[in-house]
């Protein structure tokens, strides 16, 4: 009698038991495929809970995750967005997942939620909120006769921003105002990492170049590494080499002017639209600045093997454009930049476009200034950061 209510009791407890199982995946279930697409973007403790959940409810069914699947859960916090994003909103990318269950193979497709990327200087300070006739993309521009120095278009060009890249025309002045043989080879040390933004390079360490191939892969490829290389081989040294940039700049009348290292990958190197045309003006007398800086394409043996660069400016393999230097910028700080030096309508001017957002707008808004100048412009544009206002 008493071994038949246990047998009863242990039936009904396991019914129960399997019954609350049920509810419980369910549950689990029913809550995966009801959660927003937000739910993806969790942070790291979130992400944790959800694979301790789904553990659980695969345990009966003595599913095992393949390393594929845990690989990718590893990916489901993404970091800032690609440099070449147009758009400053969270994207959502489709992410195929493989997992094995009972000995077959399975696949889903997730959605993985980006991270919008962080706003720039002149976002942060409403710079892009400045009106303009032409509607440009970027937050300061501004545009000068080169003969004359007259304003053609101005639009918060005493504004202090950082200016990532176009800090190289900078370094290439001070390298060759050095008068140091263009012919000595420098080697690529890990020095000339990249260890405050992490960026990569096309140059080994231990690769070996000219200091003329390294001054040319510089202004026309934007190479950083070989930028780093270029102060780290002047006589005294990096510090000695900031220096002289910085007094460089004291020397052009460049009062807005900073720069912390030869490269720009960093927001601590800044200035302003009408300081860059003091220094685009300078460094137009460097017939070595002006032909390394626009050629469309180099390659460079490095004493491992050969690297083919091709100029980071579109504009410069357009025949409809005459442009006699330039230099383009980037970091998430500064945004999209360009500065040019081009002859338009028979007219030789200096363009300055900062903060511009997205990755092809700079080129864009630099096209619809030239049109607009071609169609002989008007009254130069005074924005309130120009006639006295806060600026940055």
């Amino acid at each position: 009698m008493k071994t038949d209510m246990f047998s009863s009791l242990k039936v009904i407890r396991g019914a129960a038991r399997s019954t609350a199982l049920s509810v419980a995946v369910s549950m689990v279930i029913t809550a995966a495929f009801a959660a927003p697409v937000s739910a993806f973007a969790a942070t790291p403790a979130a992400t944790a809970k959800t694979s301790k959940q789904a553990k659980a409810a695969k345990k009966p069914a003595a599913a095992k995750v393949s390393s594929k699947s845990s690989k990718a859960g590893k990916g489901a916090t993404v970091k800032a967005v690609a440099a070449d994003d147009d758009t400053p909103r969270a994207s959502v990318k489709r992410k195929r997942v493989t997992y094995t269950s009972n000995g077959r193979h399975h696949s889903a497709v997730r959605r993985v939620a980006y991270e919008p990327r962080q706003p720039t200087v002149g976002q942060a300070f409403g710079l892009h909120e400045t009106p303009d006739a032409l509607m440009l993309r970027s937050s300061v521009a501004y545009v000068i006769d080169q003969n004359t120095g007259e304003p053609l278009f101005d639009k918060n060009s005493r504004a202090v921003v950082p200016i990532a890249s176009i800090t190289k025309l900078m370094t290439a002045m001070v390298v060759l105002d050095s008068k140091e043989s263009m012919t000595d080879q420098l080697e690529v040390t890990d020095e000339d990492r990249d260890y405050e933004k992490n960026t990569g390079s096309r140059l080994s360490v231990g690769s070996v170049l000219s200091r003329e191939d390294m001054l040319h892969i510089a202004l026309m490829a934007s190479e950083n590494r070989a930028a780093a290389a270029l102060s780290r081989y002047f006589p005294g040294g990096r510090p000695a080499f900031l220096a002289a940039m910085n007094a460089k700049a004291r020397q052009l009348g460049m009062t807005d002017t900073h720069f912390e290292n030869a490269t720009g990958l960093t927001s601590q190197n800044v200035s302003s639209a009408r300081d860059l045309v003091k220094m685009v003006n300078a460094a137009y007398q460097y017939p070595l600045i002006r032909k390394f800086s626009t050629d469309h394409s180099y390659e460079v043996y490095t004493g491992k093997r050969s690297l083919a660069y091709n100029s980071t400016n579109a504009l410069v393999r357009n025949p409809t454009w005459d442009i006699g230097l330039q230099k383009t910028g980037f970091i998430n700080e500064a945004g999209e930049c360009l500065v040019m030096q081009a002859t338009i309508h028979g007219r030789p001017m200096v363009l300055v476009l900062l903060d511009s957002s997205g990755k092809y707008s700079r080129f864009a808004d630099a096209t619809r200034l030239r049109t607009w100048l071609d169609n002989g412009g008007d009254q130069p544009r005074i924005t309130s950061a120009d006639a006295g206002g806060a600026g940055t």
